[in-house]
């Protein structure tokens, strides 16, 4: 997958200054990784009459398979062989877009810390596209660009050169000259207009993807007479998108025909008292999952088991149901970080006797910890080694034995739905594995049934119909006429 963006410049204006633009030197090949591969930054050419800037985007298809669970073109469920044999790696996408905003972040915004004057200059540009799908053909790629100021060369790639009578692919060559665009204005046309064409973007489209569209249209988009058709392909046909984004272009375009700002035309909403609400952090989703499942237990003796910082300890001491609250973790330094945020040193006496920070390892089993009656993991048994996995299971199940255990984890197939993580790594540089949901829900089926305790599953987060939540939670229940405490000979094992 492969870009060119070319310039031309004189002794006194060198072309090399596109360096400075994009903040990526000449003299140096440079690389990057993406979600779905590594991108290369190179220059063929760098003199002071002519620079061009390459982007070469290296699609690994197995890491594009293992995370797209079936989005996108070569990733339908019914095409096996699709899913390693297609056209992601070589032709102009949705992937390259990401790419683009990745990389060259900064000069999409027409930032350059070293030469500030630079970006607001417009200057001679040709971009070249040698493998680009062109959803609607070379009319369409003339549609788009040609009302922002590009003259365009679309050609058309045949199916086959050797047999003419075959037609045209879906693919044409594509070249764009323009003089007097700022660098900043081409990159946010490409970001925009190649997911356009493509017509198949490779992750999951959501609301935030309106605000993305009209940050990088602003100035050009509100204007444009495909803007229909752009907004309707970019965010993936999904009807109320499109609708969101085209009233949201309408106030645009009113308030540069009234040269006024946005906010003074659209001021039928007061600010102060009704606001727009701001996505839930999932640490905070799954917080208030972990309270509310605790309340339906009605458990009022509670374990956080790894409590890291003490953020959920917290949480339960505002909750008066709470009677008794124990964190427990093996980090010295997180306990001391978790008492700091707890003010343990200045809380009153009352409250100070709710709660408990004691260091241990849930590879052991801790005497201290039987006869409570909830126990919470939230996203601890990633952090262990899987052979460590049954020591912590008989700690927990076998020996604390509490009457309700929630245990949460990150579900790894949500992992494509973050275009910044880059393929095959995990949320966390810690993480020694991150389970799928049916990986996830085996395990714990198997630890239910070996110690005698019920099991359900909720999804904490926005649950994608495709890949599931970001985060699964289990929810273990000690069976009916089961004890809570351990027999004589698990005692005696233990």
């Amino acid at each position: 997958m492969f870009l060119t963006i070319s310039t031309t410049g004189t002794p006194e204006r060198p072309a090399t200054d596109l360096g400075f633009l994009l903040h990526k030197h000449p003299d140096h090949a440079q690389r990057f990784s993406t979600s779905y591969g590594t991108a290369h930054v190179l220059y063929p050419e760098a003199t002071a009459e002519r620079c061009t800037a390459a982007l070469l985007l290296e699609i690994d298809p197995v890491a594009l398979v293992r995370r797209g669970k079936g989005k996108g073109r070569g990733g339908a469920p019914d095409a096996a062989l699709a899913q390693y044999v297609n056209d992601r790696p070589y032709a102009a996408s949705s992937l390259l877009a990401v790419a683009i905003g990745a990389v060259f972040s900064s000069a999409m915004k027409g930032q350059c810390a070293a030469r500030p004057e630079l970006p607001a200059e417009g200057r001679p540009l040709r971009v070249e596209v040698p493998a680009l799908p062109a959803s609607g053909g070379a009319g369409v790629v003339r549609a788009l660009f040609e009302p922002l100021g590009w003259t365009v060369t679309a050609e058309p790639v045949p199916l086959d050169e050797r047999f003419p009578e075959w037609g045209d692919s879906r693919y044409v060559r594509l070249e764009l000259e323009a003089d007097g665009l700022t660098l900043a204005e081409a990159l946010r046309h490409l970001y925009v207009l190649l997911p356009v064409l493509d017509d198949s973007k490779h992750y999951w489209v959501s609301s935030d993807e309106v605000d993305k569209l009209l940050r990088a249209g602003e100035g050009w988009l509100p204007g444009h007479p495909e803007q229909k058709l752009i907004a309707d392909r970019y965010l993936s046909r999904r009807s109320s998108l499109t609708r969101e984004a085209m009233e949201r272009l309408e106030l645009a375009r009113l308030a540069e025909t009234d040269d006024i700002a946005v906010e003074q035309l659209d001021n039928a909403v007061d600010e102060t008292t009704d606001t727009e609400e701001k996505p839930v952090p999932l640490a905070v989703l799954r917080r208030d999952a972990i309270l509310a499942a605790l309340h339906a237990s009605g458990a009022s003796r509670v374990l956080d088991l790894g409590c890291g910082q003490g953020q959920l300890v917290q949480a339960m001491l505002k909750d008066t149901r709470f009677t008794e609250i124990v964190g427990v973790d093996v980090s010295i330094r997180a306990l001391t970080v978790a008492s700091r945020r707890l003010k343990l040193d200045r809380m009153g006496e009352r409250q100070a006797a709710r709660v408990q920070l004691l260091q241990g390892s849930l590879a052991y089993t801790d005497r201290r910890l039987k006869g409570y009656d909830a126990a919470v993991l939230s996203e601890v048994i990633e952090h262990l080694d899987l052979p460590r996995l049954p020591a912590l299971e008989y700690a927990v199940f076998g020996s604390a034995r509490p009457r309700t255990v929630l245990v949460t984890t990150p579900n790894v197939e949500y992992n494509v739905r973050w275009e910044t993580l880059p393929a095959g790594h995990s949320r966390h540089g810690d993480h020694r594995f991150e389970w799928t949901r049916e990986e996830f829900r085996a395990w714990a089926r198997k630890v239910a049934e070996r110690h005698g305790y019920d099991v359900e599953f909720t999804p904490v987060g926005l649950d994608d119909p495709e890949v599931g939540p970001p985060t699964q939670m289990a929810v273990f229940t000690l069976a009916t006429g089961t004890t809570a405490t351990p027999n004589a000979k698990e005692e005696k094992a233990a």
